[in-house]
């Protein structure tokens, strides 16, 4: 069962709407969002819930789930997530981490267990801090920069223009499936904080949100 969940992202009004952002964007998409008591603790913004307080189907018998969002900056959000986890005596492979990723498009996410890092400077510091890569990840494709385009970097595979195309908040354009992703996540992560992420895989090991446009 999944007794931490970390949204990673930048602290910060600049930061608020960025690609890097997605797990935060998430997290505030999330039914019960508006009545957490964040506290600044850990390293970052801490908050609790208990799993009997989500809406519908979606509730399950009372437990306490550990909500994260460090405030370290992505770099080093590990050092966050350690602290929390060292604090609760939660393991690895309880903790859930929700992130931005640069190798799905917009509108796709994916649901795994440990696997590489991909080049992802947050679950770096996630696995060196932990010791270990074995947590869940959902992750939110953001895709990544078309070099065909005025100023989002250079060829394929030469990782130019990464740090300005992840910083960068969503396009027009790009916000109405955004939102649809966001809002079909949402259902999905209470669902995997109340019967456990595992029964989620065959729907969610990658699934693409289709535009209803």
């Amino acid at each position: 069962m999944i007794d931490l969940v970390v949204f990673l992202g930048n602290p910060g009004p600049e930061y608020e709407r960025t690609r890097h952002n997605a797990a935060w964007l998430l997290a505030e998409r999330l039914p019960f969002y508006p009545s957490l008591v964040w506290q600044k603790k850990h390293k970052g913004l801490y908050a609790p819930v208990e799993t009997d307080r989500f809406p519908g189907p979606a509730a399950g018998p009372s437990r306490k789930i550990h909500l994260l969002k460090p405030e370290t900056y992505m770099n080093i959000s590990g050092e966050s997530a350690a602290r929390a986890a060292a604090f609760f005596k939660i393991k690895a492979e309880s903790i859930l981490v929700v992130h931005d990723e640069l190798e799905l498009p917009l509108g796709t996410v994916s649901l795994k267990f440990s696997g590489g890092l991909g080049g992802h400077n947050g679950l770096r510091s996630l696995k060196a801090c932990l010791g270990t890569a074995d947590f869940w990840r959902l992750r939110i494709g953001i895709g990544r920069p078309d070099s065909r385009q005025p100023g989002q970097g250079g060829p394929p595979g030469s990782g130019e223009g990464i740090v300005d195309w992840v910083l960068s908040p969503f396009a027009a354009a790009e916000l109405p499936l955004l939102e649809e992703t966001l809002q079909a996540l949402s259902p999905a992560l209470m669902a995997a904080l109340t019967g456990g992420p595992e029964s989620l895989l065959p729907q969610w090991a990658k699934k693409r949100i289709m535009s209803k446009d």
